[in-house]
């Protein structure tokens, strides 16, 4: 069998005989420790076969959650299972989950093939998934090179590869392409994508929030240990009003079209000081055509048009500016009486359902 294959044969075997299935599932997942709430009543669905990212600023509960799923600390409250088995009986799914978490660790003296062969000894893994999981990840040329002589993108490839070795059906990754060059991240990137087309689910914890919107089709968001979102990355960039971008050729243009377009009912704003020409309208490619015909009509010539799309980090901060003003509106009497802030509601509704 093909090294390749081979490196990820039980993936597509298992997945075949499942069909709406959730790698991940878990309810009112808690972690305390001593009086810090570090993860507060998760409720996660994670697709199989997916890229799923998970995403929070540093601190906000990411590695504590995937601590809990791998069995490597007790959750405080709450259920979930993992590959179909529950959480406190990790020993049933480990086998078929593979980890990358916090950066990985191997003897420098020994080469890259030495190092994955102790491991998996150690896991009861035969030594000819070595050479599979090496050549899956690039690095069958450089296998008998000792560890100390690779770069920081050939020590994350072999961290991979470790995880590779069981074959697994789940494979976690905490902060994959921390520390990369472009280059680097763009190689760990397409190697994360070819791993899902082969029906292995991928669960991948990151700060750098391009990448996640480059890769992943499923997002999850937390903030202090709390769901803020969950669902698929376009449904949340659709959740945020895409803007126009208009150019015009002098400063007094852009003052009058912004004018002209306020008078019409929609939102407006100019980019920059008084001198400045560019605008950001508050409305999607549709009413391009009319906001062309109005500057014309009122011989505003036009040098730029186009549709700006919501980036995934400026959606990120929008949720999470919205969860720190509903916690603050939450502390005060007076502004608990008048209700929540109606975006973050819209969230959490959508937390809560996923």
């Amino acid at each position: 069998m093909h090294a390749a294959a081979l490196a990820t044969e039980p993936v597509t075997r298992a997945i075949r005989q499942r069909t709406d299935y959730y790698a991940v599932v878990t309810r009112g997942l808690t972690k305390r420790f001593g009086k810090r709430l570090a993860v507060d009543g998760l409720d996660l669905v994670i697709p199989a076969g997916s890229i799923s990212g998970f995403v929070g600023q540093n601190g906000a509960g990411k590695t504590t959650t995937i601590r809990m799923l791998l069995g490597l600390i007790r959750p405080t409250a709450g259920r979930g299972t993992v590959l179909g088995h529950p959480l406190g009986r990790s020993r049933a799914y480990l086998p078929r989950v593979g980890a990358l978490i916090e950066g990985p660790t191997f003897y420098p003296a020994l080469s890259g093939r030495e190092n994955m062969i102790v491991l998996a000894r150690l896991s009861g893994i035969e030594n000819r998934r070595v050479d599979a999981a090496l050549e899956r990840v690039g690095l069958g040329a450089r296998g008998l090179d000792p560890f100390r002589t690779y770069s920081l993108g050939m020590r994350q490839r072999l961290g991979i590869a470790a995880a590779l070795l069981p074959g697994p059906e789940l494979l976690v990754l905490d902060e994959p392409t921390n520390g990369l060059d472009p280059q680097g991240i763009a190689e760990i990137r397409a190697m994360l994508r070819s791993f899902a087309d082969e029906g292995m689910t991928v669960f991948v914890s990151s700060h750098l929030l391009s990448e996640i919107q480059q890769i992943c089709e499923h997002l999850v968001v937390i903030e202090t240990g709390r769901l803020l979102f969950q669902g698929g990355v376009e449904e949340l960039l659709a959740a945020r009003a895409p803007e126009l971008i208009v150019r015009t050729e002098n400063p007094n243009h852009a003052k009058r079209l912004l004018q002209l377009v306020t008078g019409t009912g929609r939102s407006a704003r100019i980019v920059g000081d008084n001198q400045s020409t560019i605008l950001e309208v508050l409305a999607d490619c549709s009413w391009a055509g009319d906001l062309n015909r109005l500057a014309m009509e009122n011989g505003i010539t036009l040098v730029h048009l186009a549709e700006r799309r919501s980036t995934l980090e400026e959606a990120f901060f929008e949720i999470t500016r919205s969860s720190a003003k509903q916690a603050i509106q939450g502390s005060d009497p007076a502004c608990a009486a008048g209700g929540s802030d109606g975006g973050t509601k819209a969230w959490s509704e959508k937390a809560g359902r996923p």
